[in-house]
């Protein structure tokens, strides 16, 4: 297990800001596991080699959901992406006031990533953000709490009950 901390290199992170958005998007308004405020869409189409948590559209969102231990955790603390444009390809950065992630009260790393262009919808898109990346967890309980807030007056407070479980026989 080590320290918890998943090591991502800037290039890795930049392809899994570029999935998790196609991830996020990837689900109807009615299932979107950032537009859910209870865990219920947490599951929704997961990668096999990853597990996503959604990000929210900002304020205060608690969560339950279960997931399955034996795969890495990847979710963004504060973030954001545009339509890559000619001339425009570099990622909008929000101005970060605070950000910060812990699990069990234990402060996680955050790391900067940005993507390279990458197709959303038809629309070349450039994200940037700020994500954590967390080896996988053992069966258990565990609370994640995410903080963040962007000179722009946007905000997020989220609390995950995650609860890990075994991998299935």
């Amino acid at each position: 297990m080590g320290d918890g901390e998943w090591r991502v290199g800037a290039a890795e992170g930049g392809r899994l800001a570029a999935r998790w958005w196609r991830w996020a998007l990837s689900a109807p308004d009615e299932e979107s596991p950032v537009g859910d405020t209870t865990g219920a869409y947490a599951g929704w189409r997961q990668p096999r080699d990853v597990w996503f948590l959604a990000g929210t559209y900002g304020g205060r969102v608690v969560r339950r959901c279960s997931i399955p231990s034996g795969r890495p955790l990847f979710f963004p603390v504060l973030n954001t992406k545009r339509a890559a444009v000619p001339f425009l390809t570099r990622p909008w950065r929000l101005e970060v006031t605070r950000a910060s992630a812990a699990l069990n009260s234990s402060p996680l790393e955050l790391r900067e990533f940005a993507s390279k262009p990458f197709p959303l919808r038809g629309v070349p898109q450039v994200a940037w953000g700020l994500w954590c990346a967390l080896e996988p967890l053992p069966p258990g309980q565990f609370v994640l709490e995410v903080e963040a807030a962007a000179a722009n007056g946007f905000w997020v407070d989220t609390t995950y009950h995650l609860t890990v479980t075994p991998p299935e026989s």
